[in-house]
């Protein structure tokens, strides 16, 4: 069973980035288990003052939750030309500690969405990046733009969109195969 842990980049229950995640979850393999995370809300701004061996609950939960999975699906909407900042906040806890953060080495897939007919897709290439800076492994199969997203879904949920959940599922599949890869090597 490969385990992915999925982090959406928007706090709001309803949100696209949220529904992108849930359709990763419905389309995904039998031997793929995608679970949301649900604590991001709660986890503090980064401060190394903060870090150590007191370090706050929320964080610690995040970086446990991390640590346990084969591989991380992060989903992000696109907020003034970059990725959420509670996106970018989760990816700063898990590289610490520097070189050993729960990042470290493991395989990460990106979905990024937007109205826009961009697709959020400097949300992706900043998402690319600081994940990258953060010691994960993006999985080049595993990105996703997803643009128009009033039009596309109107008042239906992501899932139901046959083409976007086609696309999430090739998406999973590769950040799976790249968890074989990585554990063959």
């Amino acid at each position: 069973m490969t385990r992915v842990l999925a982090l959406v980049g928007s706090l709001r229950d309803g949100s696209v980035s949220r529904q992108l995640a849930e359709t990763a979850a419905a389309v995904a393999a039998e031997n793929v288990e995608v679970t949301l995370y649900e604590g991001l809300a709660d986890v503090p701004f980064y401060n190394e003052d903060l870090d150590g061996e007191a370090a706050p609950a929320a964080a610690v939960a995040l970086r446990d939750a991390a640590a346990e999975v084969d591989a991380v699906l992060i989903v992000t909407p696109e907020y003034n030309g970059t990725v959420s900042a509670v996106l970018k906040n989760a990816v700063d806890w898990l590289s610490r500690p520097y070189g050993a953060g729960a990042l470290s080495g493991k395989p990460v897939a990106i979905v990024s969405q937007s109205p826009s007919q961009n697709a959020a897709k400097w949300a992706l290439e900043d998402a690319v990046k600081v994940v990258g800076i953060a010691g994960g492994k993006v999985v080049d199969a595993g990105s996703l733009s997803v643009g128009e997203t009033f039009g596309k879904f109107g008042g239906e949920h992501a899932k139901e969109h046959a083409e976007t959940a086609q696309q999430v599922a090739t998406v999973v599949a590769a950040l799976a195969e790249a968890t074989k890869v990585l554990a063959d090597a």
